[in-house]
């Protein structure tokens, strides 16, 4: 059998952009091309052929300079390989330009942009094989899961954000840890801060995120966290719930459910967004430990405002859907044998309240004032009623001063002074005091 090809041999000239064609077949000496005819033909001027034979193609689109290339300078800073600051992912750092720096794109824009720079599009080729801060960052996983949903109110899903190495402002590193809780229908979450991951504190955070959402689940997914689980569960055991927790999900009403051993994409709805909690490594080296708070309750509350990307639904809204579903929490006297309990503290005219001899600063403008200490294990977090005002280590130093505290001091007592001149004494001042009390 014979096909029949239709194959042009003929050369069709219908606009300027053929007349490369013409071009070709003359430089390789196969024709010579009346321009001045093809000119009047086409209707255009003589010098206009000759360019169109040349190779000139006209572009589609004119070049529009993007309102991102303003801040390229900035980018080519945050990015550098000397800076603290980390950005794992494009989306952390066009968040940080929103919010820091009053970048008005789309993300998608954003990205794209990104792409057609290979000198930042390398950084972020390359940091997922980067460890940063003894953190290594791997977004891979071999595991197969079947995606499935839950009613409203059956099911939340806890898990931790370990270990971040974060660089604190005054040059300190500190190991933090973010407790999340996910609602399974809803995907509202709850972040809460800590720089330890105790039994205790997960009791009084799991009372806390149940209060946030108004309410008990009926399950609680978590993995084989040591505070859950004394015994892993395995495809071949079911493990052994240690008996503190498991009195604490006999008084709240809730089953626990841990998953197996090696199977984290079980509770991939608490693991997924845990990506979003990185962005706290975009301000490496910019805040305090409160600060560093504020932040996270800054992105907890923007998920929670945000169209879920797989759901399509805000969850803060869906939240309102779920709370009718949830079951009542338990009496207070219950509640409190779980709560960790503030202690009352009145800050004295230094600026710095008492604990167990040693003596830990806050804010001057809170001279006089009575606030809350909640002691988390081997840390102190300081609350103005709701508000949090600071968080220290428990120390064995007799004064323990924040460095931005002590200027602020400074620049209370003696007025207007340049900030080099407040940085200088409070330097100055801050190492006779160390070397005292130490």
């Amino acid at each position: 059998m014979i096909f029949q090809i239709g194959i042009k041999t003929d050369i069709e000239i219908k606009t300027l952009e053929d007349l490369h064609k013409l071009g070709q077949l003359e430089e390789h000496g196969k024709m010579k091309v009346n321009r001045s005819a093809l000119a009047r033909e086409l209707n255009v001027d003589r010098r206009t052929v000759n360019k169109y034979m040349s190779g000139y193609t006209k572009k589609k689109s004119k070049d529009k300079g993007s309102q991102i290339d303003d801040f390229y300078n900035i980018i080519k800073e945050l990015l550098d390989s000397t800076n603290t600051q980390k950005f794992f992912y494009k989306r952390v750092l066009w968040q940080y330009l929103k919010d820091n720096h009053k970048l008005k794109c789309s993300q998608s824009n954003f990205r794209h942009w990104i792409s057609k720079h290979p000198e930042f599009q390398s950084y972020f080729d390359g940091v997922n094989n980067r460890t940063v801060n003894g953190v290594k960052r791997d977004c891979s996983t071999t595991h197969h899961h079947i995606h499935y949903e839950t009613s409203p109110g059956e099911e939340a899903q806890l898990d931790w954000k370990e270990s971040m190495n974060i660089l604190l402002k005054d040059g300190t590193e500190v190991l933090i840890n973010v407790f999340a809780l996910v609602l399974s229908y809803s995907r509202f979450k709850v972040y809460l801060l800590s720089l330890n991951k105790s039994q205790e504190v997960v009791f009084h955070f799991l009372d806390k995120a149940f209060e946030t959402i108004g309410g008990v689940v009926k399950v609680l997914r978590t993995d084989n966290m040591k505070t859950v689980m004394d015994q892993a569960r395995t495809s071949y055991f079911e493990g052994k719930i240690n008996n503190k927790f498991y009195q604490f999900s006999k008084d709240y009403g809730f089953t626990v459910k841990p998953c197996k051993a090696g199977e984290p994409m079980v509770k991939a709805k608490v693991e997924t967004p845990m990506k979003i909690i990185d962005e706290l490594y975009a301000y490496n080296g910019k805040l305090d430990l409160s600060e560093l708070n504020e932040l996270l309750i800054k992105i907890n509350n923007r998920v929670n405002n945000t169209v879920h990307p797989e759901t399509g639904i805000i969850p803060v809204l869906h939240l309102n859907k779920e709370k009718e579903f949830l079951t009542p929490l338990p009496q207070e006297t219950v509640r409190n044998s779980y709560r960790i309990s503030p202690i009352e503290v009145k800050i004295n005219s230094q600026g710095m309240f008492s604990y167990k001899s040693n003596f830990y600063s806050v804010p001057i403008s809170y001279a006089g004032k009575i606030l809350q200490v909640w002691k988390y294990d081997d840390t102190l977090h300081v609350y103005n009623n709701t508000k949090l005002v600071t968080i220290h280590q428990i120390s064995d130093i007799r004064r323990n001063y924040h460095p931005e505290h002590y200027k602020e001091s400074v620049r209370n007592t003696l007025g207007n002074i340049e900030d080099n001149q407040i940085e200088e004494i409070a330097k100055n001042n801050l190492k006779i005091i160390g070397e005292l009390f130490e």
